[in-house]
Order: C-alpha cells, then sequence, then structure tokens
C-alpha cells in the first residue's frame, strides 16, 4: 500500500468512526454492531501504527467516541471516564494476558464481573451526600444529571456512618430490567408513541430528560463497579467491591476473583449461558487486573487502560428476507445504502433495517440479489449488519446494482479515487446537503448555538427561510413570520435569536471547522487556525504553503485549494464576515511555572508515596517538559517509584537512559 492510499483509508475509517460514535452516544441510534466497530478500529489502528505519520491526535484511536448534549451543564471528569478493549475470542484474551504477564511477571490475579448493557455514570460524593452525577459524555467530559440519578432508588443520596473518605468518585452502570423496559414500551405503543428499541436506548433516554419527575416514573436500576480517591484506601478491586458494598452502594453479585486466566475462561463459559436467565441485558465480561499498584504500572493508551478488557459474547444471528435497498444522503454527498428486511426478532428486539455500508459490500461481499434469504447479525441491542447469503433460497437471478444518480436531485453520482463511497457533487442543490451543512455548522463541535437544532434547521429549510450557512444571522428579521407558522412560540424565537448573536464571538478555529471543508475536522482546523492566523491567509496560500503547515497533507491541500477555488464560497465567507464571525486567531499564551525542564522528556513509571502520576505529570509539563508515551533512545529520564514493570526497566537500562525518583525530580527543579 503506497502512503497517499494508506493516508486516504485513515481519513475514510476516522470519519466513519466518528460518525457511529455520535449515532451510539448522542443519538442512541447505533448503526454498526460493537464487532463491527471494533473491526475497524483495529484496521484503523494498523494503518496509523504502520503510517505513523498520518496519524491524528483526534483519531478515533485516541479518544473515546460520544458527544455532548446541549440540555445539562458540562462537567469535567476529574479522572477520564475510558472505555475498554474488546476481545471476541479465546486467542485474544490470551493475548492480552500474555501482554500484562510480559509487563508486570506472573505474580497477579484477575477479577472478572459481568459487563452491563447500560450507561456509564460517575457519582461524586462529599461527606457521604451525593453531590453530583456526571455521565460518561466523550470521556473527558460529561452531562450533568444529578437532579435525575437522585431518583433512582438503588442509588444512596446520603451514606450511613462509615470509614469511607470524605471526597470521593465512584462509578457504574444505569439500567433498566428487562420486565420494566417491555411493560413501558407497551404503554408507548398504547399512547401512539414510537416503542424504543431496546433497554439501553431506555435508559439513555430516560436519564436526559429535562423532568425529574418524569424520570422518577421510569424505574431504572444501577450497579456500581470502580471507585475513584485522591489517596489510595485499598489495595485491590476485590477489596474495593467489598468495601463500597458496605457503604450502602449496589454491587453486582456476579463477580469472581480468578488467580489464572484458565478461571476466567470457566466463568465466562458459564455466564455465556447463564445471562439469559438475568433481569437485565450483559453483552460481556469485564476483566481486571485485581491490584491497583500492578493497574498503575500497565497504565493506559489514550482510549483506555492496558490492566482491563472486555470479552463480548457471540452476537445473535437471524433469517430474513431482504425486501428492498434505499439510499440516504450525507453532508458531504456520500450516499449510503441500507437494507430494509422482513421483520424479524433479533435478541430481544424486532429488526427492519441493516446497514449495507457502501457499493463494494452489496455488489462485492455480498453479491445480494433482488428478496434474496440473508443472515443478520448484531452484537449488541443495535441495527444489525447482514452477514451472509443463504444461497440455497435464492430465487431471483436480478442482482442487484448500486445506484448511478442521486436519489433526491437525480445528479449522477462520483468516486474519488482510492474511497469506498460514492458521492453527489450537487452540493448546491441537493438538499440534504444543504441541510447537512447548515447542521454541521450549529452542532457542538462547530459553532455551538444554543435554541437551533437539527430538526429546526429542517424545518427552516423547507418553509425558505435558510438556504445558505449565512441566512441563518439573518433569521433575527424575521421572527414575526416565524411567529405564525404555529411550530415557534416567543420564547423559542428569543431564545434561537440569542444563540445566534452569542455565536458570532466563538473562534475562527470553530468557524473554519463549522465551515463543513472536506477533511478538515476539529484538529485541522486548529492546525490551520495556528499556521495562517486568517482566513484570507489561508484562502490565498498556495499548494506548497498548505503542505508546510503541521500535519496538512496532499488531500487535505487540495481539498482546501478546491473549497476557496469556488466564488459561492468566497461570497458566503464575505457575508459571514459583514455579519461579525470570527475569521481572525486569537493569541493565548502559555504560563509556565519554569523553563527548567525545557528541551527534556520524561516517562513516569510506577507507584509514589508523595504524588499520583497525574501530579508528576503536571509538575514536568509546567516547567517546560515533555511527556513521552514510550521508551525510546529520545528519553531523556525515567522517573521510577514503587513496582515499576520489569520490562520498562530493561528497556531503560539497555537503551543507557537515567533513571530518577520523585525526590531527584524535584532536586532538579530547585536547583
Amino acid at each position: 500500500m503506497s502512503p497517499q492510499e494508506a493516508k486516504t483509508q485513515i481519513e475514510a475509517i476516522s470519519a466513519e468512526l466518528r460518525q457511529h460514535n455520535y449515532n451510539y452516544y448522542v443519538l442512541a441510534m447505533p448503526t454498526i454492531s460493537d464487532f463491527d466497530f471494533d473491526k475497524k478500529l483495529e484496521q484503523l489502528i494498523a494503518l496509523e501504527q504502520q503510517f505513523p505519520e498520518f496519524a491524528d491526535p483526534d483519531s478515533p484511536s485516541q479518544k473515546v467516541g460520544g458527544f455532548i448534549t446541549k440540555e445539562f451543564k458540562t462537567v469535567k471528569h476529574k479522572w477520564p471516564m475510558l472505555s475498554l478493549g474488546n476481545t471476541y475470542n479465546e486467542q485474544e484474551l490470551l493475548d492480552f494476558d500474555q501482554r500484562v504477564r510480559k509487563a508486570i511477571g506472573d505474580n497477579f490475579e484477575y477479577v472478572c464481573e459481568l459487563k452491563f448493557d447500560g450507561l456509564s455514570m460517575s457519582l461524586t460524593y462529599e461527606n457521604g451526600t451525593l453531590a453530583r452525577a456526571v455521565t460518561r459524555g466523550d470521556g473527558v467530559q460529561g452531562d450533568e444529571v444529578t437532579n435525575n440519578v437522585r431518583t433512582i432508588h438503588s442509588i444512596p443520596k446520603r451514606l450511613c456512618e462509615g470509614t469511607y473518605p470524605d471526597h470521593f468518585e465512584i462509578r457504574g452502570e444505569v439500567f433498566m430490567h428487562l420486565k420494566a423496559f417491555e411493560r413501558l414500551n407497551e404503554e408507548r405503543v398504547e399512547n401512539g408513541e414510537l416503542p424504543y428499541a431496546n433497554p439501553r436506548n431506555f435508559a439513555s433516554g430516560t436519564i436526559k430528560l429535562q423532568d425529574s419527575s418524569e424520570v422518577s416514573k421510569r424505574p431504572l436500576d444501577s450497579f456500581m463497579y470502580f471507585l475513584y480517591t485522591d489517596k489510595q484506601l485499598f489495595k485491590t478491586q476485590w477489596e474495593s467491591l467489598q468495601a463500597v458494598k458496605n457503604w450502602g452502594f449496589p454491587v453486582n453479585e456476579h463477580s469472581k476473583l480468578c488467580t489464572d486466566v484458565s478461571q476466567v475462561f470457566e466463568f465466562i463459559n458459564h455466564w455465556d449461558t447463564a445471562r439469559h436467565k438475568l433481569s437485565y441485558d450483559t453483552d460481556g465480561i469485564v476483566i481486571k487486573v485485581n491490584n491497583y499498584s500492578q493497574q498503575q504500572e500497565l497504565g493506559f493508551t489514550a482510549k483506555s487502560p492496558r490492566w482491563a478488557i472486555a470479552y463480548k459474547f457471540k452476537a445473535e444471528r437471524v433469517e430474513t428476507e431482504l425486501l428492498s435497498v434505499s439510499y440516504q444522503v450525507g453532508r458531504t454527498g456520500a450516499v449510503t445504502p441500507v437494507a430494509n428486511l422482513k421483520p424479524v426478532l433479533l435478541a430481544g428486539t424486532t429488526v427492519k433495517r441493516a446497514t449495507l455500508h457502501n457499493a463494494d459490500e452489496i455488489e462485492e461481499r455480498l453479491k445480494l440479489h433482488e428478496h434474496d434469504w440473508v443472515y443478520v447479525e448484531k452484537g449488541g441491542e443495535i441495527i444489525p449488519k447482514i452477514i451472509s447469503v443463504n444461497l440455497d433460497k435464492r430465487t431471483s437471478a436480478q442482482a442487484i446494482k448500486y445506484i448511478t444518480h442521486c436519489p433526491v436531485c437525480n445528479t449522477k453520482l462520483e468516486r474519488n479515487e482510492g474511497e469506498a463511497a460514492w458521492y453527489c457533487p450537487n452540493e448546491e442543490g441537493c438538499a440534504p446537503q444543504i441541510v447537512g451543512k447548515m447542521q454541521h455548522f450549529i452542532g457542538r463541535k462547530g459553532m455551538n448555538i444554543d435554541g437551533l437544532g437539527d430538526e429546526t434547521i429542517e424545518t427552516l429549510f423547507q418553509k425558505g427561510f435558510i438556504r445558505y450557512i449565512s441566512d441563518i444571522y439573518d433569521l433575527h428579521l424575521h421572527a414575526a413570520e416565524l411567529k405564525q407558522l404555529g411550530r415557534f412560540g416567543e420564547k423559542s424565537i428569543n431564545n434561537m435569536i440569542d444563540g445566534i448573536e452569542k455565536s458570532k464571538q466563538m473562534p475562527f478555529e470553530k468557524v473554519l471547522f463549522g465551515l463543513g471543508i472536506r477533511y478538515v475536522g476539529e484538529t485541522v482546523a486548529k492546525k490551520l487556525v495556528a499556521h495562517f492566523k486568517t482566513i484570507d491567509n489561508l484562502a490565498a496560500a498556495t499548494y506548497d504553503e498548505l503542505v508546510t503547515a503541521e500535519e496538512i497533507g496532499e488531500r487535505i491541500a487540495k481539498s482546501i485549494q478546491e473549497y476557496f477555488a469556488d466564488a459561492n464560497h468566497i461570497a458566503e465567507i464575505e457575508k459571514l464576515k459583514t455579519q461579525g464571525l470570527q475569521f481572525i486567531a486569537e493569541e493565548k499564551e502559555m504560563n509556565l511555572q519554569s523553563d527548567k525542564l525545557s528541551g527534556k522528556s520524561f516517562i513516569i513509571s510506577g507507584v509514589f508515596e508523595k504524588f499520583s502520576r497525574d501530579e508528576l505529570k503536571d509538575i514536568i509539563e509546567q516547567n517546560g517538559g515533555k511527556i513521552l508515551s514510550s521508551i525510546s533512545p529520545k528519553l531523556n529520564y525515567l522517573v521510577a517509584g514503587d513496582n515499576m514493570g520489569p520490562a520498562k526497566l530493561e528497556k531503560a537500562n539497555k537503551l543507557n537512559i537515567p533513571i530518577i525518583s520523585d525526590d531527584e525530580l524535584l532536586e532538579m527543579l530547585n536547583s
């Protein structure tokens, strides 16, 4: 594979995974199975490792997928809420076991716990009282939903007297029991409302309701499974679980302390069958290294802990008839095929649709024919994927061909070299693209306009109020007309106009991202703003000037040039300038305590008595030092504490890297 082909694939897979994360965490309408998501993520990681020059710090491989809704206060997590890596077979779990043994030796234990299919939640307690409840969000920050969580009976609002610390954080899962889900869904159908697809979506939708009195009417439950404190209270996960149970927290009884991986497999095999008798959904087993010091030594990747992994149970599979294939047009013009199926029960829900991804999936891998009988599968309670075709039941000789023209505007589709997707090039005249671009612009990662959501954009477009992004900033001129539509009240109109006005203060990188230039994501937008400073400089940049900017390659440079070569885009930017949007970079200063560690790089390993590893990291960075992710000849110092892994120590000694203590680090700063 050539570097250019690799770059194209990395960008395409990254974009697809970001969309799947949005579908799963925000819309609660996932369109890909856990298994397929993980396989795509593995493919991306492999490409980024082979071609590190194209790895994006904002890549889905480096951060937990997820987004923040606008309805609640956003709170930053004191300790990031990372996701777990997944395994699907015995060999992958054995590989994990070998990685652990290589890093910390053979003297360790595992704790096995059921993996719950619910909504991750972080609870903060102060002096024994529930102070705050925050959803996982994007892993760095989440939505504060304290009032709603207070309605969950199993979560203690105030603890009885005990030995717990004054301040601590405990994490777990909020879920809904299957019987409650079935009863409430029946009520929704009777009331003419759409039923939820599965208990997880019902729980997620409930916890994000604005009215906590409505939340209290829906029976949610919870299990807690991990404790965070400033000072370590316990030596092991198992000891911690027993303690928090005694404090009054709901802890699942189905867990096991294992001395080796063979006992882990016994636990997995038992629950692969026994899970069907539970009152709630579980889709796997979580395996954690028991000892906290060993957990610290194993550390983390950017996305997940190296000391824990999830074993996912094999997905369920059913057979049904393919009725038709329909097509959806996205913001960028990408046309996505969807299989419409004869309704069939799968994993407790009725399935009517399945993703088909692209033309190659239809014509090459599956070779679909009209009215084929197909096998569908899903690794979680989500829209499934067609796995294969039952050729013995094939009755039609007519193969399904991917469409040649846009299903909305009938423009002939185009396919870029090296890409799997087909695109509608009619970006100025194809309704889903026009609406999608405006929805992208107002979104959280873009201008984050309060009072203006996707449905409102759709309505305003259909009624003829907006066609271009700049039209959004003229909506205040149409307030009287909007009131006459009946859909908008005076308060909602005022909120929308206020939100639009406030968005004019959003920084240049947000505006640039919001413009929707292909391949210009959040990180690329920040790099471009840092390099070119103004929109005029960026628009005037030559190809050679563009590729000299950090992380800007050939594909992005060409896309930027194509964008600014379009007179309509230039005219739109000029309108946005006159409306007061920011197109000049803000100059920011970084306040360092000193530059004594400037030019020096560090790795922190082991457990320290005076500091946490995060505190040492902050000390180093605040004095100009740099933290590296792995030991290499570029490393200047290894800061070593107790219980440091033998593999790191051996490699550092082999490369003659100085090994210092935390006291010696402080001496460097005080000298």
